[in-house]
């Protein structure tokens, strides 16, 4: 009886640990949406830069029409200084995609330890059951 007694205080101990396994999955999950959030707003944030590009190229056109140098050189270096903060945010959303994909193979990892934490969960809950069934023909017999 005392040899399924610390089984059973052994399994309760493994699933002690499968439950903070899981816990610790789950909190992996947050951090991703977390960061697929992120990467939304940055794509949202190129996405402006790109129509005030696009406005800005207008712009140089209308100034090109006047014949104006001055004015065309300033609208050219204002366009290329926006052009290098977008390589920039360009740049950041690669990285942050890279982040993502990082995260999703955690997940996956984190998924396939997931299951097999379930899978030995209800290993244990069966050997568990077996040695509770055991435990009471035992103690019916005595």
């Amino acid at each position: 009886m005392r040899k399924g007694k610390n089984k059973a205080e052994k399994d309760l101990d493994s699933l002690k640990i499968d439950y903070k396994k899981l816990c610790l999955s789950m909190r992996t999950v947050g951090l991703e949406n977390a960061l697929e959030r992120d990467l939304l707003e940055s794509q949202n944030e190129n996405v402006g830069l790109r129509a005030w590009v696009a406005e800005l190229e207008r712009s140089l056109y209308q100034y090109r029409s006047h014949n104006s140098v001055i004015e065309l050189k300033e609208s050219l270096n204002n366009i290329e200084e926006w052009k290098g903060e977008i390589e920039e945010l360009e740049t950041a959303l690669q990285n942050c995609e890279l982040q993502v994909e990082l995260l999703e193979m955690n997940n996956e990892h984190w998924k396939e330890q997931f299951q097999c934490s379930q899978g030995q969960i209800m290993d244990r809950d069966h050997i568990m059951g077996e040695a509770v069934t055991q435990a009471r023909e035992v103690a019916d017999h005595l």
